[in-house]
């Protein structure tokens, strides 16, 4: 080729003529290319002579990381048609919002949520802060039903406020089928597991599971892989909150985890590393998370942005009492023992001061706080006047730079872990906090990289279809805001306080909060899986 061009370089050289001739080549070829270049990525635009709703002037941030752009947004009933500028001098808009000096991106999406739909049906906290799906049914624990369709039916029928995505929880299998806090279960209870695990999936996105607490502290390796296998079977998720998150625990219980992922999609819930430190230490999770995806498992993550756990006081009680008939064993048969390891549990998870109480009548009060009241050793009080199922209470048990690091990593989600009624600033504040905290302040992450991380990653996840981008044919989940006024102002004393800054959010097309007031018809659904 360079000999060719040298040749005719040559013989331009020795003759002007040629080398006009030559110039006037280029250009007519070059102009025909400059032209079909416009043909191509000229887009015809659809026949629309009428949408219900036109966001106009916005930031696109789409949802897949890339760079926000000006355009706007067309919707009709549920679902985005078209994304750029119709120029139909015909066209009828039902509504107009002008998102002129705002991001458009889609609404967030919670990977790990907590909640009673029949009972607080509206959600008001997560769309404050931008959420329009949440995942209910964690950590082993969905609603006891045999008949689930049932009862996504009825939930189905509530004023809702978000779309609702149910996992089918693993102890909650157990209790169905009157197996309960077994260690050991033969192969008929097995059987009855997997038939009604087989049945739930058809309504769910998967199985959750965990095994911190009972009963699933009780299931062995061999009933989560026969388990895992069912899932499997249906392309679904395990979402596990995993079997230990103390530092020296949490690799094995990834690898554990890693061992179901052999026959199923796994998913870590809430990744942290309880008193565990420092960067080094978050690379060394996040390379044994890598190594996993890299034999073919596919592992994925998420975590809420506080250094505060938020869950029953049984987390400090040992597996041998934490039922109320284990209970009453331990404190009759095992007093010294149990108030040993409840004492060293506690001290090593920050000591009596780093636990916050969330329950009535000690919310509000340091473990330390109230032990001290009743005037007795924290460990005397736990057992006495409290017990494994008394109280729920928030953990400062997570290091920030740790944690900080696991949140910037590309593999890592965010969920909240809240609800509307915990006493935990999460369920109120954790989407909020993310643009706040972590793309404001600190600028940890891009704005385009968290809201990726919370919409078109978290339905990658989930494997969840149109939805978590701004696409044509999506349905139509979409918020509109200022990163600079976005506020969590919720906390530990008051942790109910709502998210600010997400001045529009629709959900299926409808806009059910304007300027922090919510509508009274609300739009939000029961999403069951294709």
């Amino acid at each position: 080729m360079i000999k060719f061009f040298r040749k005719i370089r040559h013989t331009v050289l020795k003759n002007n003529g040629l080398l006009l001739v030559f110039i006037a080549f280029f250009l007519l070829l070059y102009s025909c290319e400059e032209n079909k270049s416009k043909e191509d990525t000229k887009e015809t635009q659809p026949n629309i002579t009428s949408v219900d709703v036109a966001i106009i002037n916005g930031n696109i941030l789409d949802g897949t990381g890339k760079e926000a752009y000006k355009a706007n947004i067309y919707i009709n009933s549920d679902t985005i048609s078209y994304i750029g500028n119709l120029t139909n001098p015909d066209l009828k808009i039902g509504n107009t919002i002008d998102a002129k000096g705002k991001f458009v991106s889609p609404g967030f999406i919670d990977l790990h949520a907590h909640g009673n739909p029949l009972k607080t049906p509206d959600f008001e906290n997560f769309l404050a802060m931008g959420v329009t799906t949440i995942v209910l049914g964690q950590d082993g624990s969905s609603t006891r039903v045999t008949d689930l369709k049932a009862y996504l039916d009825e939930v189905n029928k509530q004023n809702l406020g978000v779309n609702i995505i149910e996992f089918v929880g693993h102890g909650t299998l157990r209790g169905l089928t009157g197996i309960g806090t077994k260690n050991k279960i033969n192969a008929a209870e097995l059987d009855s597991l997997k038939s009604l695990l087989r049945e739930q999936l058809q309504y769910t996105y998967g199985l959750s599971t965990g095994l911190e607490y009972a009963p699933g502290l009780y299931a062995e390796e061999s009933e989560l892989l026969a388990l895992a296998e069912v899932v499997g079977e249906q392309d679904k998720m395990i979402m596990s909150h995993m079997r230990n998150e103390d530092d020296e625990a949490v690799i094995k219980s990834i690898k554990a985890l890693a061992a179901q992922g052999k026959h199923a999609r796994v998913h870590i819930a809430h990744l942290k590393s309880v008193y565990g430190k420092g960067k080094e230490r978050a690379h060394q999770i996040l390379d044994t998370i890598k190594e996993i995806r890299n034999s073919g498992v596919k592992l994925t993550a998420d975590l809420y942005p506080y250094m505060a756990s938020y869950t029953g006081i049984s987390i400090v009680f040992p597996d041998w009492s934490k039922t109320p008939k284990q209970f009453a064993i331990a404190k009759r048969d095992r007093r010294e023992e149990l108030e040993t390891f409840i004492k060293n549990k506690v001290n090593l998870r920050n000591g009596p001061e780093a636990t916050l109480l969330g329950s009535a009548p000690y919310t509000g009060k340091t473990l330390a706080e109230a032990a001290k009241e009743k005037n007795k050793p924290f460990e005397k009080f736990l057992i006495e006047d409290v017990g494994p199922q008394g109280s729920s209470g928030a953990y400062f048990v997570m290091d920030k730079e740790l944690q900080e690091t696991l949140l910037q990593d590309d593999l890592v989600g965010i969920c909240s872990d809240g609800s509307k009624t915990g006493h935990h600033p999460r369920g109120h504040g954790t989407f909020a906090k993310i643009i706040e905290t972590y793309v404001v302040q600190d600028s940890l992450l891009t704005l385009k990289e968290a809201v990726q991380k919370m919409t078109g990653y978290a339905a990658e996840i989930l494997h969840l279809k149109n939805r978590g981008l701004l696409k044509k044919g999506y349905k139509a989940d979409i918020i509109i805001f200022n990163p600079e006024n976005v506020k969590a102002p919720a906390n530990y004393v008051n942790p109910h306080q709502l998210s600010k800054g997400f001045d529009k959010v629709l959900v299926n097309g409808k806009l059910v909060r304007d300027n922090e007031n919510l509508a009274t018809e609300l739009s939000g659904k029961v999403l069951l899986p294709d």
